[in-house]
C-alpha cells in the first residue's frame, strides 16, 4: 500500500464516520459508493462489491460504538428499543453477511439500491410532532418493531452496511421516536447489527483486512466529532441532510445499476 492509497481511503472512512455519529447512521450508506467509485479515479485497483461490503461491515462496527459513547448520557438511548431491534437485526444482519456469498455482485448492488430508495422515500414523509414528545414518555410497537428490524437485519447483512440508513426512517416514520433518540438508539442498534454483519464477512472470508483497518482508525476520529456536532445542530436540518444523502446514493446506485 502506498501513502497515495492510505490517504484516500483514510479520507473516504473519515467522511463517512463523521456522517455516521452526527446522523445515527453506520455510515455505509456513503462509504459503500465512495469505496466503490473513488479509487479508481485515482487510478487504484477498484475493490469489488464484495470486498466493499466485507470492508464496511468491520469499519461500522468501530464508527457506531465510538459514536454512542457519545450520545451515552442525557437520556437519549431508549434501552427497550435497542434491546428488541437489537436482538432481530443481530440475527437478520448473520443470516445476510452469511449468505451474500452465495449471492452475484449485481445482487447486492440492487439489494442496496432497493434499501436505498425504500428510505429516501420515507425521509420526506411528514414528521409533524415528532419531537414534541418528552423523551421519557415514548412508546413503540415492540412486537412491529422487533420484525421490522429482522427484515431490515437480513437485507443490510447481504451489503454489509448495519441497516441504520433504513432503520433510522423506519423508527422516524412508523414507530415515531423523536429525531435524537433516533439518531443514538440507532447507532447502538447499528452497533449489534454490525456483530452478526461483521462475522458472516469475516467468517466466509469476505474483508479485505488491510483497508477495513485503516476506515477503522479513521472511524474512531471521526464517529465521536460527528456525534457531538449531531447534538448541537436542529434535528429538521439532520433530517434533511439524511433525506438528501439517501436519495442520492439511490440515484447513483439505480444510474449505475441500470444504465
Amino acid at each position: 500500500m502506498d501513502i497515495e492509497f492510505i490517504l484516500i481511503i483514510f479520507l473516504i472512512g473519515f467522511v463517512g464516520s463523521y456522517i455516521s455519529g452526527m446522523l445515527g447512521v453506520g455510515g455505509s450508506i456513503i462509504k459503500y459508493p465512495m469505496l466503490l467509485y473513488i479509487p479508481p479515479l485515482f487510478g487504484l485497483a477498484a475493490f469489488s462489491a464484495h470486498e466493499v461490503a466485507g470492508i464496511s461491515a468491520v469499519q461500522v462496527f468501530f464508527a457506531t460504538i465510538a459514536g454512542v459513547w457519545v450520545y451515552r448520557k442525557g437520556g437519549y438511548l431508549n434501552k427497550s428499543l435497542i434491546a428488541y431491534m437489537g436482538a432481530s437485526i443481530l440475527i437478520g444482519s448473520f443470516i445476510g453477511g452469511y449468505g451474500s456469498k452465495l449471492m452475484p455482485e449485481d445482487a447486492i448492488n440492487i439489494v442496496y439500491g432497493a434499501l436505498a430508495l425504500i428510505a429516501a422515500v420515507m425521509m420526506f414523509i411528514p414528521k409533524k410532532g415528532l419531537d414534541d414528545v418528552a423523551l421519557d414518555q415514548v412508546r413503540f410497537n415492540k412486537p412491529l418493531a422487533a420484525v421490522l428490524a429482522l427484515v431490515v437485519g437480513v437485507a443490510a447483512g447481504i451489503v454489509g452496511a448495519a441497516g441504520a440508513f433504513l432503520l433510522v426512517p423506519i423508527m422516524l416514520v412508523v414507530l415515531k421516536i423523536p429525531t435524537r433518540m433516533t439518531i443514538a438508539s440507532s447507532l447502538a442498534i447499528t452497533f449489534i447489527s454490525s456483530i452478526g454483519a461483521a462475522v458472516g464477512k469475516i467468517t466466509t472470508g469476505q474483508v479485505d483486512y488491510y483497508p477495513a483497518l485503516i476506515m477503522v482508525i479513521a472511524s474512531l476520529i471521526a464517529s465521536p466529532l460527528g456525534a457531538m456536532t449531531g447534538k448541537k445542530v436542529n434535528t429538521k436540518i439532520l433530517q434533511v441532510i439524511l433525506a438528501i444523502l439517501i436519495l442520492a446514493t439511490a440515484v447513483k446506485i439505480w444510474t449505475d445499476i441500470l444504465f
